[in-house]
C-alpha cells in the first residue's frame, strides 16, 4: 500500500469542483451560497471551496498539500493572497472539502470593483481556476439594497432545449402537462447602473407546490455601458414531453442573494395564455405587479388628467386639497416634525353608477405612488363575489389574496355595502370580510389604500355595521349625478372614443334623450354609462344602415364615421316589445268561472270578477287595448281563511283565458322570499322573483310585512316596494301583482308609498263567512273526504260555528277553523272506530256521528287565546 500511495504516477484524488462564496451560512447537503458576483459594500471575505474525490475512501488516512491563490486582473494579475497548508484526509470522507477565504471583517474595506480569480493546487498540481466579480452599485435604495436593476417584466413561455426566438414566444399562465418540454422564464430588467459596464448574475429557480427545488439555472451576463435594458432567459425541463406533472409551481428570480420576484404558474390539461401577477418582495412586505402597468406620468401630469375629466368639480377640488395637505405633512417630517400618526388615506366613494368613481380611484393610485405613499399605484377592483366564500373557511383566503393583489396600490371595493347584512344575521361571511379589512387597515403591513364605493344610504349602513370600520375611513368623496350639459360633453368624448361623428340633428336628438333620461332618473341612473350606451347603439345602427345598402364599399371614410338623425331615432333605450294578441280561451274561461261560482259565499267578489270579465271582453271586441287602460294589479283584503289565495289562483286562470297573460301561472311568495339579508341584494332577489312570475302573476301573501318596520335601518322591505314599483311601470302588462293581507294592515301598506295605491286599480274585499256559510263549507269538506254526517252531529257543528262567529275577532280563521274542526272530527271518528274494532263491534265506517263532534263545546274558557296572565292572584271572598 505504501508504494501505491507514494507512487508518482498514481493520484489519491480526483478533482471535483472549485466554487466561490461569501456568506458563511450553512445550507442543506453541506452547501454554501455559491455566487460569482458580489457587491463591494456587502462583502467582507470571499471564500474558495475546493472539492475532490478521495480515491482511498474506506481504506486509509493520507495527507495532502493544498495551495489557494487569489489574483486581481485589474492590477495586472497581482497576487492578493497565497494560502498554503497540509490537510489530513480521513478514510471516511468520500468527498473532501477545503474552504478558505481572504478579505477584511469590515464590509467594503478590502474588495474593490474589478475581476478576480482563485487558483487551486493539490500536491503542487494546478487543478482549477474560478473567476468572480466585485461590483459597485452606488447609493442604497429605501430598502437598503444597491441600485443595479429594476424589474420591468417577468413572463413564462414553453420551448425546446435550444430556447425560442423572441418573435416566436407565446406567453402562458397555464402549461399543458402532456405537451410541455421546457418552461422558460423571461426576465426583463431596467439597467440602473448604466454609467459603466458590469457583470449581472441571475439565478432562476423552479419550485413545485411542496417547495421542492425542481431545477435551477444561473446566467452570468456582461452588461455594457449605456445599455438601458437587460433580458435574460432561463428554462428548465426535458426534451421528453411529460416531465412536468400537473400542479402548481413558482419560478423565483434571485439577484445578489436577494429575492427579486416570484411568478406562480400552473401545469394542467391545456395551455392558457396570459401573465400571472408577479409578487415583488421588498424590505418590509410584498406587492404584485401586472403586465399592463404604466405609471410613467409625473404628479403634475396625473393632476392634469384628473382636471381634464368632465364635471366632478367638487371631487377635483377635494382631491387637489388632499394632495396638497399630504405634501404639507411630508414637508413637516423633512423639517423634523414627528407627525406620530400614520397618514390615513382610506376613502369612501359615494354615488350612483357611472359617476366616475372607478376612474378617479385609478388616478388616486397614481397620485399616491408619485407622492411616495404607494410602491405601485395600481387598482385591484373587487366586489362581494370576489371576497365572500360559499363555505366556512373560504372567505379569509379570498380576502387575503385580494389584499395581496392590491398591495402597493388601491383595493377598490365596488358595492361595498353588499358585505353588510342585517344586524341580526350572524351567519353571513360578509362580516368576516369586514373584520379582516378593519384589521388590515388598522395594523397591517401597509402599502395599501382601501376605497369602498356604493350608494349613499347603503354605504351609511355599511360603515355603521362595524365599530372599527367607520374610524378607519377618513376621506369621503360624494359623486353627484352628471348634469345634462356635462352628459352632453361626455357624449362628445364617447364619439371620439368610438371614432364616430354626430350630425347636428343627431347631436340635438342625443341631447334631448339625455335631458329626458336625467329628468326621469332614479338612483340606478347610469350617468356616463347611459351616454356611452347611446353612442354605442347609434354606431351599431350606422353599421346596419351601411351594410344594408347595395354597395357598402362605395361609402367614403367620412360617411362610414358619421351618425345621422335616422341612426339615433332607431335607438330604443327602453327596449319595449309588443304585447302578444292571444285569443280568448272560451273553454278555460267557462271552467274558471264555474270553479269561482262553486265557491261558497263571497258574492261581492264574484260579482266584481264577472264585471271585470265583461269589461275586458268589451274592450277586446271594440279593438281597444285593455292593458293600456288598466294595470290589473289587485289587492286581496280579508281575514285568514276567507279564500284569498284560492280566488287568486282562479283569477289567474281567468286572466290567462282572456289572453291578457302569456303563461298564466302564479308564483306565490311572501316577505321572506323577497327580502335578502344584506343591503343591495334585496333588489336582486325581488327582481329574480318577478322574472320567475313574468307572463303570469306574483302573489305576495301578507304583503303588509314589507312595511311593518319602515323606520328600522336593518329592514329592506322598502327596497322590495321600490323594485316592484319600477318593474310594474317598466313592464306594464307583462305580469300582474296580487298583494294579500289583513284589512287594517293592508290599508297601512298602501299608504306607505303613494305609488302603490295608484298602481293597484282593483281591490277585492273578502268578508268573514256567515255561520250558515261555515256550515256549508264543513258539509262540503266532509263530502270531499268521502264521508257522511248525521243530522244530530251536523246540528251540533252548526251551533258551534254560530258560537265561534259570535265571539270572533280580527284574527278569526274562517274556513281554516272549519278545516281544523272537520279534521278533528274525522280523527275522533277514527279513534271511535278503532275502539269498536278492539271490542269486535261493527260500525258504519264512513259516517260521522254526534259522538265524534260532542267535544266541540260552546265555552269561552276553551279558547286557546285565553292565556293566563302574569301577576298575583287576588284572594277569593269567603
Amino acid at each position: 500500500m505504501a508504494e501505491i500511495e507514494n507512487s508518482s504516477e498514481q493520484k489519491n484524488f480526483k478533482f471535483k469542483e472549485l466554487r466561490v462564496y461569501s456568506s458563511t451560512e450553512w445550507l442543506a447537503d453541506n452547501k454554501k451560497k455559491y455566487r460569482q458576483v458580489y457587491d463591494r459594500f456587502e462583502t467582507t471575505y470571499i471564500y474558495a471551496e475546493l472539492s475532490f474525490y478521495n480515491k482511498l475512501f474506506d481504506k486509509e488516512v493520507w495527507e495532502v498539500d493544498i495551495k489557494l491563490k487569489c489574483f486581481s486582473i485589474k492590477r495586472n494579475n497581482k497576487e492578493l493572497c497565497r494560502l498554503q497548508f497540509k490537510r489530513k484526509v480521513s478514510k471516511y470522507d468520500n468527498i473532501v472539502y477545503v474552504r478558505e477565504g481572504w478579505g477584511n471583517k469590515k464590509e467594503g474595506t478590502f474588495w474593490k470593483k474589478g475581476t478576480y480569480y482563485w487558483e487551486a493546487y493539490v500536491n503542487d498540481e494546478k487543478v482549477a481556476t474560478k473567476y468572480f466579480y466585485v461590483e459597485d452599485g452606488g447609493e442604497e435604495d429605501e430598502y437598503g439594497n444597491r441600485r443595479y436593476i429594476g424589474l420591468k417584466s417577468l413572463r413564462l413561455y414553453e420551448g425546446q432545449y435550444d430556447d425560442v426566438g423572441q418573435d416566436d414566444r407565446n406567453y402562458y399562465r397555464v402549461f399543458s402537462a402532456a405537451d410541455t418540454q421546457y418552461i422558460y422564464a423571461e426576465t426583463t430588467l431596467a439597467n440602473l447602473n448604466a454609467d459603466e459596464s458590469w457583470q449581472c448574475e441571475l439565478f432562476t429557480k423552479f419550485y413545485n407546490e411542496a417547495r421542492e427545488l425542481k431545477g435551477q439555472v444561473i446566467r452570468l451576463q456582461t452588461i455594457k455601458k449605456g445599455q438601458e435594458e437587460i433580458q435574460i432567459t432561463a428554462g428548465w425541463g426535458s426534451n421528453v414531453k411529460g416531465s412536468w406533472r400537473p400542479g402548481n409551481y413558482t419560478a423565483e428570480v434571485v439577484f445578489l442573494d436577494q429575492l427579486l420576484a416570484v411568478i406562480p404558474f400552473e401545469v394542467g390539461e391545456e395551455y392558457e395564455e396570459g401573465v400571472p401577477p408577479i409578487q415583488l418582495p421588498n424590505g418590509y412586505s410584498s406587492h404584485f405587479m401586472y403586465e399592463d402597468e404604466n405609471f410613467n406620468q409625473s404628479f403634475e401630469e396625473v393632476m392634469e388628467e384628473l382636471n381634464a375629466l368632465v364635471g366632478l368639480k367638487e371631487i377635483k377640488k377635494q382631491v387637489k386639497e388632499h394632495a396638497q395637505y399630504i405634501k404639507f405633512l411630508q414637508l413637516r417630517r423633512e423639517k423634523g416634525f414627528e407627525e406620530k400618526e400614520e397618514m390615513n388615506v382610506h376613502s369612501v366613494f359615494i354615488g350612483n353608477p357611472g359617476t366616475g368613481k372607478t376612474t378617479v380611484a385609478s388616478m388616486m393610485g397614481k397620485l399616491y405612488k408619485k407622492m411616495g405613499l404607494l410602491t405601485k399605484g395600481h387598482v385591484h377592483e373587487v366586489d362581494r363575489v370576489d371576497l365572500v366564500g360559499e363555505y366556512i373557511g373560504q372567505t379569509a383566503p379570498k380576502v387575503k389574496e385580494a389584499i395581496e393583489k392590491a398591495r402597493g396600490g388601491v383595493l377598490f371595493i365596488d358595492e361595498a355595502y353588499a358585505l353588510a347584512r342585517a344586524n341580526d344575521d350572524t351567519k353571513d361571511f360578509g362580516r368576516e370580510v369586514i373584520e379582516i379589512l378593519v384589521k388590515e387597515m388598522s395594523n397591517g403591513p401597509g402599502d395599501l389604500v382601501v376605497i369602498a364605493a356604493g350608494y349613499p344610504k347603503e354605504m351609511k349602513y355599511f360603515l355603521d355595521s362595524n365599530p372599527g370600520l367607520k374610524s378607519r375611513f377618513k376621506l369621503y368623496y360624494k359623486f353627484d349625478d352628471y348634469l345634462p350639459q356635462e352628459l352632453s360633453e361626455i357624449a362628445n368624448y364617447a364619439c371620439k372614443e368610438k371614432e364616430v361623428l354626430l350630425t347636428p340633428e343627431a347631436k340635438l336628438r342625443v341631447d334631448e334623450m339625455i335631458v329626458e333620461a336625467y329628468r326621469n332618473r332614479d338612483r340606478s341612473f347610469g350617468n356616463a354609462r347611459y351616454v356611452f350606451d347611446i353612442i354605442e347603439k347609434a354606431k351599431v345602427n350606422l353599421g346596419l344602415r351601411i351594410m344594408m345598402s347595395d354597395n357598402p364599399g362605395q361609402f367614403s371614410k367620412k360617411e362610414l364615421g358619421t351618425v345621422s338623425l335616422a341612426d339615433v331615432l332607431l335607438i330604443d333605450m327602453d327596449e319595449t316589445r309588443d304585447i302578444p294578441n292571444i285569443p280568448v280561451d272560451e273553454k278555460l274561461l267557462e271552467d274558471s268561472l264555474a270553479e269561482l261560482d262553486s265557491l261558497i259565499g263571497m258574492s261581492n267578489v264574484k260579482s266584481q270578477i264577472r264585471e271585470l270579465v265583461e269589461l275586458v271582453r268589451y274592450y277586446q271586441l271594440s279593438g281597444k287595448s285593455v292593458l293600456n287602460k288598466f294595470y290589473f294589479h289587485t289587492v286581496f283584503v280579508g281575514n285568514p281563511g276567507t279564500g284569498k289565495t284560492t280566488v287568486a289562483r282562479i283569477l289567474t286562470k281567468i286572466y290567462k283565458s282572456l289572453g291578457i297573460l302569456e303563461r298564466g301561472h302564479m308564483v306565490e311568495t311572501d316577505r321572506q322570499g323577497l327580502v335578502a339579508g344584506f343591503v343591495g341584494q334585496t333588489a336582486l332577489k325581488t327582481a329574480e322573483k318577478i322574472d320567475e312570475a313574468m307572463g303570469g302573476v306574483l302573489f305576495i301573501d301578507e304583503a303588509y310585512a314589507l312595511t311593518s318596520h319602515p323606520s328600522a335601518s336593518g329592514d329592506f322591505g322598502n327596497e322590495v316596494i321600490q323594485t316592484i314599483l319600477k318593474r310594474m311601470e317598466d313592464m306594464r302588462g307583462k305580469f300582474f301583482i296580487f298583494a294579500a293581507g289583513y284589512p287594517e294592515n293592508m290599508e297601512t301598506f298602501l299608504k306607505v308609498n303613494p305609488g302603490l295605491s295608484s298602481r293597484f286599480d282593483k281591490i277585492l274585499k273578502f268578508e268573514d263567512y256567515a255561520p250558515g256559510e261555515l256550515t256549508r263549507i264543513a258539509e262540503k269538506m266532509i263530502e270531499d273526504e268521502g264521508l257522511k254526517i248525521t243530522n244530530k252531529a251536523m246540528d251540533h257543528l252548526s251551533k258551534y260555528f254560530n258560537f265561534l262567529f259570535e265571539y270572533r275577532d280580527k284574527y278569526f280563521g274562517n274556513a281554516r277553523i272549519v278545516r281544523n274542526t272537520v279534521q278533528e272530527a274525522i280523527k275522533n271518528q277514527h279513534l271511535r272506530l278503532a275502539n269498536l274494532l278492539k271490542e269486535k263491534q261493527r260500525a258504519v265506517s264512513n259516517l260521522i256521528t254526534y259522538d265524534d263532534v260532542r267535544n266541540f263545546k260552546m265555552d269561552k274558557e276553551g279558547f286557546v287565546f285565553n292565556k293566563k296572565k302574569i301577576g298575583f292572584r287576588r284572594p277569593s271572598k269567603s
